[in-house]
């Protein structure tokens, strides 16, 4: 063996003998659990915060929960008027801006009010135009569908923003409207509903703290119990509602798990580029390998991208964790050894839960990468000494 050829494989031996990859580094704060932080390191500080409650007027949450529920645009009225059958009575939808209009262009304002309101005001209205006598219980309103309404959600949820809870299938309301009854019950017209649709709370949420507001006025909910199926403060929501809940600033393992007010499922992204399996075809990593129920660690997700077992000679690979801090959105970059996840009995204290998002990628072993210098080497000697040869 040349000289050269000696330095070369030297110089691979002593690659071969460094980790698969350096410890990532990252900013100051981004780490949000536990199982992020270095030993010398703290995942995060706690600092509550809380909604701007300035101007609004706080009361018991039973006054929201016990409230009638207030007519929003798309809910359907059945109207019942005394001597007629087929000017005025029948059912009527609320329009998006709020009015139902009755023959003879009459425009009543129902959004936003309750049901006895909009009677009321349906029958002086007809009284005044001189279409109905004076008489009592001569206009009767019932309700017949609440439909779904928009409701503001912020603070410590995974997808802030405007969401609309209470949608109903269409076959659900054919049913409804085919029933020949007084009243609805709209189940999906809560404050968990919300809470679910803007991608549930995050795990630095504060559950006892989530803030409801309407017209002026606030109530502290507590919807701890959802977490462990104990009785929670979910009351009805109404069109203009706004949610916010409040943050502890640190992560909690016990709010990472599926519930009513948490996210059912996640979705990752994962990349297995690895000499057993050169693509992620290969690797099986499909949608069921990236839609992950909530509260999976990173160990399990390694799992289902084919990192973790394998030939003695790969089995040392490093797993990579690339995940943001939900609290400041910085970026965080996690590297573990997977035989050290497996074999150790700390595994808990360094496996961190994943958040969706996250994005997973695996590094072969040493002995791997070893063997691709090795490669490399002998694919650039071989042509060289074919061509020495020749010429000799």
């Amino acid at each position: 063996m040349s000289r050269k050829s000696s330095l070369l494989l030297l110089s691979s031996l002593l690659l071969s003998a460094c980790a698969t990859m350096p410890t990532p580094r990252n900013a100051p704060g981004s780490a949000y659990a536990v199982q992020q932080a270095l030993p010398d390191q703290n995942a995060c500080r706690p600092h509550a915060t809380l909604p701007a409650l300035a101007g609004w007027s706080e009361v018991p949450s039973a006054s929201f929960a016990l409230a009638p529920d207030m007519l929003a645009a798309g809910d359907r009225l059945r109207l019942t008027v005394a001597g007629d059958k087929s000017l005025l009575t029948g059912s009527y939808v609320i329009a998006a801006d709020g009015m139902i209009q009755l023959a003879g262009s009459l425009r009543i304002e129902a959004a936003g009010h309750m049901l006895s309101e909009v009677e009321r005001s349906i029958t002086a209205h007809l009284i005044a135009a001189r279409l109905i006598r004076p008489l009592s219980n001569g206009v009767r309103l019932e309700q017949v569908e609440l439909a779904g309404v928009p409701v503001s959600v912020a603070g410590a949820v995974f997808e802030g923003g405007t969401v609309r809870v209470g949608e109903r299938q269409a076959e659900v309301r054919n049913l409804n409207l085919s029933n020949i009854v007084s009243g609805d019950l709209n189940v999906g017209r809560s404050v968990s509903t919300a809470l679910r649709a803007a991608g549930g709370i995050r795990p630095d949420a504060d559950p006892s703290a989530i803030y409801l507001f309407r017209g002026g006025q606030y109530a502290r909910l507590d919807l701890s119990g959802a977490l462990g199926g104990f009785a929670a403060d979910d009351v009805p929501v109404t069109a203009g509602d706004r949610i916010v809940v409040a943050s502890t600033g640190c992560l909690k393992d016990a709010l990472v798990r599926p519930s009513q007010i948490t996210p059912p499922g996640i979705r990752v992204f994962i990349s297995n580029l690895s000499r057993p399996a050169p693509s992620n075809a290969m690797s099986a990593i499909g949608k069921d390998s990236t839609s992950l129920p909530y509260g999976t660690r990173f160990s399990q997700a390694l799992v289902t991208a084919n990192c973790v077992g394998g030939s003695a000679m790969n089995a040392g690979r490093s797993g990579v964790l690339m995940s943001r801090n939900p609290v400041n959105g910085q970026s965080v970059v996690t590297s573990r050894s997977v035989e050290k996840l497996v074999r150790e009995a700390n595994r808990d204290a360094v496996d961190p839960w994943l958040m969706p998002g996250d994005a997973i990628a695996c590094y072969d072993s040493a002995a791997m990468n070893l063997r691709d210098v090795v490669s490399v080497i002998g694919e650039t000697i071989t042509p060289a000494v074919l061509l020495k040869n020749m010429g000799q």
